[in-house]
C-alpha cells in the first residue's frame, strides 16, 4: 500500500510539469522522464540558410511548446537554443536533422545547457544574424 501511495504522489506533479515550481529541480527526481525539462544548444550545418529553415524551426517549436530561439550565423550555419520537456526537445532535434523541403542538413551538433527560469515564457523566436 505504501508503494502505491508513493507512485500516486509521483504521478501528480507531472500533470503541471510546465509550472515554474519545477524549475528548481531540473531532473524532477527521476532519471529518464520524458516530462522533465531540458535545454539544449544546437548548431545545424549544411545548406540551411535561404531555405526557410528559421521559419520551419519556429513553427515546429511553437507547435510542440518548445521555448527558445533560432538564428543564422555568418559561417552559413543555423544556431538554435531550445528548452522544453525532454520528449518535445528530442522531437525538435529530430526535425532539425531533416529541415524544410529545400534544406540539405549535413550535421546537427547538440550540447546540453543549464535550464533558464527567467524569460522562458517568451515562446520561440528568430534572433538577428550574428
Amino acid at each position: 500500500a505504501m508503494r502505491q501511495t508513493a507512485r500516486q504522489t509521483k504521478r501528480q506533479p507531472e500533470r503541471g510539469v510546465n509550472a515554474d515550481s519545477t524549475d528548481d529541480s531540473p531532473n524532477g527526481g527521476s532519471t529518464d522522464d520524458g516530462n522533465a525539462e531540458i535545454r539544449i544548444h544546437a548548431t545545424v550545418t549544411g545548406l540551411v540558410q535561404g531555405v526557410g529553415f528559421r521559419y520551419f524551426t519556429v513553427m515546429n517549436a511553437r507547435r510542440i511548446g518548445v521555448r527558445g530561439w533560432v538564428r543564422n550565423c555568418y559561417d552559413g550555419s543555423v544556431e538554435v537554443e531550445a528548452q522544453g520537456t525532454r520528449a518535445a526537445v528530442a522531437q525538435l532535434v529530430s526535425w532539425l536533422k531533416v529541415g524544410p523541403q529545400w534544406a540539405r542538413v549535413e550535421h546537427v551538433e547538440v550540447r546540453p545547457l543549464p535550464l533558464e527560469s527567467e524569460g522562458t515564457g517568451a515562446g520561440f523566436r528568430v534572433f538577428s544574424e550574428r
